[in-house]
């Protein structure tokens, strides 16, 4: 019997055939690490599953990666659904994965985790971006589902507490693919056209997936870029999604986002009340006070006798005078004696008082007073003061005492 002698694409056809014929090989779920991840631009994933024996080369086509709820990354633990076939050009079986799922946790929270590590690392949840809430909103836009029971929740409590507020609704829906985009769009459009001063954004409970459009990037940055102050309110109090991080204010229900939206108009009229009360109690004070004034300026002598008022002036008037005069002539006697004590002291240190007592005092021509016989010489003429005038005199000789 001959051989058969089979091409390369024939026996690789050949093969593939076979594993697409395996049951097993053709519906099943391989657990294992990602590793050499990559993301080529035409949206397929090719990526290698392996253990502490083993790899298997996976391929995950871009229909396929789009119903992906988590972003795969080198190093995860993950289920990997799919079927092993040939790849007949290159002789190769692989993985061609239709799924993938993360082992030991959903992979819905590990979409949120990675998508709230990215969002937080690019400053969407930073407190200093947070805008104010406005105190007295005009216009509060609702962003949910028209059919569900939130909307009507929150209308009910906003028409109970601050009627006065208008209320546009901006139906959407909540849920599904197309939830995301037309949430994102609603607020758009209400910045856009400025239809509020307040956006309330969210829905009634649900699980996770029920819940998931509210973690959606779409919906973050538009809550991010609105420049009309946003609450978000999505499911119940311990949901947490992450339009919740990114709004200005996180309601744990949509009623409690209506309480925190408007003030209380019950609380409003108490307050106003008590200012009421305030402001006439404070104007019952000030006409007390302004009585008393007028009771004191009315037993006023000036208001009572005009004559009486000037005459009490004028005595205060001279009054005050005589203090002045008084002070005036005391302050100039003080001055008088101590000139007279200034003059004697004066007058005893003077050189002519010496003279008057029988002293006289020679000076040289140049008026310089002599105190030695070296100042002088023989034939020097000099002028000697005495008590009643001067003497011109000639020097004979100088004799110093011995």
């Amino acid at each position: 019997m001959a051989q058969q002698v089979l091409s390369v694409t024939q026996i690789n056809e050949y093969i593939r055939s076979k594993m697409d014929s395996d049951a097993l090989l053709s519906n099943l779920a391989v657990r294992g690490e990602i590793s050499n991840y990559k993301l080529y631009p035409s949206g397929h994933h090719y990526f290698t599953v392996k253990d502490e024996g083993a790899a298997l080369r996976c391929v995950m086509f871009k229909g396929s990666a789009l119903r992906l709820r988590f972003r795969p990354e080198n190093g995860m633990k993950v289920i990997v659904m799919g079927k092993v076939s040939v790849f007949p050009r290159d002789g190769a079986y692989q993985l061609y994965a239709t799924a993938m799922a993360l082992d030991g946790i959903g992979d819905l929270h590990a979409a949120f985790e990675q998508l709230k590590k990215k969002l937080a690392a690019q400053g969407l949840f930073d407190p200093a971006h947070k805008q104010p809430l406005p105190k007295y909103p005009g216009t509060i836009g609702i962003i949910t589902s028209a059919a569900g029971a939130a909307v009507h929740d929150m209308l009910r409590i906003l028409r109970k507490r601050y009627p006065l507020t208008k209320v546009r609704l901006l139906p959407v829906r909540v849920q599904g693919v197309e939830a995301p985009a037309e949430i994102a769009a609603a607020i758009g459009y209400a910045n856009h056209h400025r239809l509020a001063d307040l956006l309330i954004v969210g829905r009634g409970g649900g699980s996770i997936e029920d819940l998931w459009a509210f973690n959606d990037e779409r919906v973050a940055y538009a809550i991010y870029n609105s420049k009309i102050p946003v609450i978000s309110a999505v499911g119940h109090e311990p949901d947490v999604t992450i339009s919740d991080y990114v709004a200005d204010l996180r309601a744990a229900t949509p009623s409690n986002a209506a309480e925190l939206a408007v003030p209380d108009q019950d609380a409003l009229r108490q307050n106003l009340d008590a200012m009421a009360a305030a402001m006439a109690n404070a104007l019952t004070r000030q006409l007390r006070s302004a009585r008393k004034h007028y009771e004191m300026l009315s037993a006023s002598p000036a208001l009572r006798s005009p004559r009486g008022y000037l005459n009490q002036k004028r005595a205060d008037l001279e009054l005050m005078k005589n203090r002045l005069l008084g002070a005036q002539q005391q302050n100039v006697a003080k001055k008088k004696q101590r000139y007279i004590m200034a003059v004697s002291k004066l007058d005893a240190m003077s050189p002519l008082k010496v003279l008057t007592r029988g002293y006289a005092m020679a000076q040289t021509g140049e008026g310089t007073v002599i105190r030695s016989v070296t100042q002088v010489t023989p034939g020097q003429q000099i002028r000697v003061a005495v008590s009643d005038g001067t003497i011109d005199a000639t020097v004979i000789a100088g004799k110093e005492n011995g």
